[in-house]
Parts: C-alpha cells; sequence; structure tokens
C-alpha cells in the first residue's frame, strides 16, 4: 500500500497561492526503523554485582553491540562470545563455558588459523573505571539466519578478561581470568 503526501519543498507563488506538487512515496520510506535492541545482558562483576550492560541490533550482515561498563580495573582487557548463556560469579564463570566456535578455528584475529566466532577486540577501560564501546560482530546474528547465533538452546555470554587479548595465543590469547560476565537475553517488545 502506497502513501500519498504533500510535498511543498518548492513553493511556487502563483497569484498569490502556493503550489503544492502531490507525491507517492514507496512503501519501504514508510516501514518504521528498529530502534530497540533485540537483545540485552547486564554485565556482572565477579562479585555478582551489575557493572554494565550491552544492546544488540540484529543488522541486514551481522550484529551491532554497544557495551558500556563501569568499576573496572583500567587498561585493555580481552572481550568474547562464550558459548552458553551462564554467568555464575561464585565458579569464576566457567559455566559461560568456552567461545561461540561451531566452525572450530584457532582463536585470534592474528592467527592464521583463526579467528574463532567469539573473537572480539579488547575493551580498553579508562582510569576511571569506564568504558564504552560500539563494534560490529559479522560472524554472528541474535536469533539465527544460518551463522552462529547468540541465542540459540543454550544461550551466549559476554565476557570480559583480567589481561588484554593479543589475538594469537591459544586458547585466549593470554587475556587471563574471567572478571565480568554477561547473559544474553532476547527482548520482546
Amino acid at each position: 500500500m502506497k502513501k500519498t503526501f504533500l510535498i511543498t519543498a518548492a513553493l511556487l507563488m502563483v497569484g498569490g497561492f502556493a503550489q503544492a506538487e502531490e507525491q507517492t512515496l514507496p512503501d519501504t520510506l514508510m516501514k518504521p526503523q528498529p530502534l530497540a535492541p533485540q537483545a540485552t545482558a547486564e554485565i556482572l562483576g565477579a562479585d555478582g554485582e551489575p557493572v554494565g550492560g550491552a544492546s544488540f541490533y540484529q543488522g541486514p550482515l551481522g550484529v551491532l553491540a554497544e557495551i558500556s561498563v563501569r568499576n573496572l580495573p583500567p587498561g585493555k582487557h580481552g572481550l568474547h562470545m562464550h558459548s552458553v548463556g551462564t554467568c555464575d560469579h561464585n565458579d569464576h564463570f566457567k559455566s559461560a563455558s568456552g567461545h561461540i566456535n561451531p566452525t572450530e578455528k584457532e582463536h585470534g584475529y592474528l592467527n592464521p588459523n583463526g579467528p574463532d566466532y567469539g573473537d572480539l577486540p579488547n575493551l580498553i577501560v579508562a582510569a576511571d573505571g569506564t568504558a564504552k564501546l560500539e563494534l560490529f560482530i559479522p560472524q554472528l546474528d541474535i536469533m539465527g539466519d544460518g551463522k552462529a547465533t547468540l541465542l540459540d538452546e543454550d544461550g551466549s555470554a559476554l565476557m570480559i578478561h583480567e589481561n588484554p587479548d593479543d589475538h594469537k595465543t591459544q586458547p585466549i590469547g593470554g587475556a587471563g581470568a574471567r572478571i565480568a560476565c554477561g547473559v544474553v537475553v532476547k527482548l520482546d517488545y
């Protein structure tokens, strides 16, 4: 169904009256664009208390993620997507399992046999303990469209490690202990 609008971009004065031109716009311009995330994660610190959050937006070629944290140690921290949607601080977040890795590639952007699907860039935390990051994750989908998904049967988790990821050392780039974790959950509107 096409919508008709009165366009008055250029006013032509004819006899003291403005002339307006009627145009029909295509349906694609009439559909509202999604502004809200399709999934989120509350990020918990090692003590189980909230330290931030993440929002995930499905795009036609992957997932756009926005991450915001506070009260973390300054510096670079490994950031990965883990294959199980569980964040139990009592087991140091080990219940989140390893990286999302359906192709069984090795870890690391700089590894000729990698990267795996859970690999992400490092999170850089400022001196005040805060960080904000927006990144595109082309290898994943939120619900699945022929790719690995964040919301499969056992879910997924966003993991922050204590050290930087060197993007080549196995199995996690030397990123060390897991210091923060967020279970990815679907939002229904």
